[in-house]
């Protein structure tokens, strides 16, 4: 945890929540180059509310920012979360993008996976055009059936 807090505010808050690594009283100047070095290792993700969170924001994988945040906090981030009560959207952020992105990889295959097979036989006279163009059609209809699918689907 990387905080401008007093680090005993910020013992206290990180043991609470179970994080162990726990870094305190940090400026703006010194979080991002935490984040910087963070972000050549590994992938980040930054939540912050303030002017001085932003550069972190901005150089951390995944800025992620809370509704009533300053401007400066809100343009930096690539998430906003709407319920700056309920820190829980962020586990839900995840859930949605990582399904999100299976959902994007299927549609690929499905597009892909027509113009492999449909293109090449309607090419050489194989296939009657009204079939390809029907199939085609069909194919989009998987692909937006697919991504619609996100909005019932079980998060897990």
């Amino acid at each position: 945890m990387l905080s401008g807090d007093t680090q005993y505010r910020t013992n206290l808050f990180g043991k609470q929540v179970g994080i162990t690594t726990l870094l305190g009283q940090k400026s703006p100047a010194e979080k991002l180059q935490i984040i910087k070095s963070y972000t050549a290792k590994n992938s980040t993700a930054m939540v912050g509310d303030g002017v001085n969170d932003a550069p972190a924001l901005s150089a951390s994988h995944v800025g992620i920012s809370i509704s009533g945040a300053t401007s400066a906090a809100l343009s930096s981030a690539s998430i906003v979360l709407s319920n700056k009560e309920n820190l829980a959207q962020l586990a839900l952020a995840h859930k949605i993008a990582k399904h999100t992105l299976i959902t994007i990889k299927q549609n690929l295959f499905w597009a892909f996976f027509y113009n492999v097979v449909a293109i090449p036989i309607a090419a050489v006279g194989l296939l009657n055009p009204m079939i390809a163009a029907a199939a085609m059609a069909f194919s989009d209809v998987i692909v937006i059936g697919n991504s619609i699918r996100l909005k019932s689907k079980k998060l897990k």
